[in-house]
């Protein structure tokens, strides 16, 4: 049995169809994590994740780590059920009416009490040795971030073998373009780094997406980005993404064509990004 197995039986599923037993063991793993000094803040960002957000905390809740943390959620503008399953499970989370994942995720960095803070997709599961695998490469003094690799769930549109070609074509590429520019492999699910240093810059709020890749490359200044690539570290999230262009096979199409245009970048630095205006919040 794979260690996701259990997480994913009650993924994308409604209170009503997830048993009480369930529900409670949810409840008091959660609670057990609970601590008032934690090292860690594992903060999870929610956007009507009503059907995934409790297997994302069970795998979270049942992550082994020799340190104290705290799991935080923060409830950005859902208009569904996520804030009434988050009481139900009893996690501690906050609110953020400011939809955009800048704005929860600079919610969660402002009331993280870690020394280290890691970000977390609320579609997404975490390996048992997740967190500690991450903290151990985030507390060398020359680290100033980490980050990890994911793969997608398999379905009756994406088939095991589809999904492995693809991500293994992908981390191939990520692993390539890791040595010159690592703030483009960063993903905010899989992301970590000092909880200070991350104040002293923040987010970004006015950008519709890459609030993550943004803050890796300021944290460039206070030392290295490590690249993760230990399968203890491998999350596994949502396939909603991989149908951007309207088939799963025509958005790897069209991004193994974006990739191959952008080969020649893979072999030099970039000192400076300009925002592109369709990124820009309005």
């Amino acid at each position: 049995m794979s260690w996701y197995t259990k997480y994913l039986s009650i993924f994308e599923k409604s209170l009503e169809e997830i048993s009480e037993n369930t529900i409670k063991e949810i409840q008091h793993k959660l609670k057990l994590q609970k601590q008032d000094y934690p090292l860690v803040s594992v903060v999870a960002i929610a956007h009507n994740e009503e059907k995934r957000i409790l297997s994302c905390l069970w795998s979270l809740s049942e992550n082994i780590c020799d340190f104290p943390i705290e799991i935080i959620v923060v409830n950005n503008n859902s208009t569904d059920r996520t804030t009434e399953v988050l009481d139900l499970c009893g996690v501690k989370w906050f609110d953020e009416p400011k939809k955009g994942p800048g704005h929860a995720r600079q919610c969660g960095l402002d009331n993280a009490k870690g020394k280290y803070y890691i970000c977390i997709d609320a579609d997404t599961l975490y390996p048992p040795h997740y967190i500690q695998t991450m903290i151990d490469k985030l507390r060398k003094p020359e680290v100033a971030c980490v980050f990890s690799l994911w793969s997608f769930m398999s379905d009756k549109n994406h088939s095991k073998f589809g999904l492995f070609f693809y991500e293994l074509l992908r981390d191939i590429y990520l692993l390539l373009q890791s040595i010159k520019r690592p703030e483009l492999c960063v993903r905010g699910m899989v992301f970590g780094f000092n909880t200070e240093m991350g104040r002293k810059i923040g987010f970004r709020t006015d950008i519709i997406r890459g609030e993550d890749g943004s803050l890796a490359y300021a944290l460039k200044e206070y030392g290295k980005l490590v690249f993760i690539t230990n399968r203890k570290a491998r999350a596994l999230t949502g396939n909603s993404t991989l149908n951007a262009d309207g088939s799963f096979f025509k958005s790897f199409l069209n991004r193994l064509i974006k990739a191959l245009n952008n080969a020649t970048n893979l072999f030099s630095a970039k000192n400076n990004y300009k925002d592109e205006d369709s990124n820009l919040i309005k």
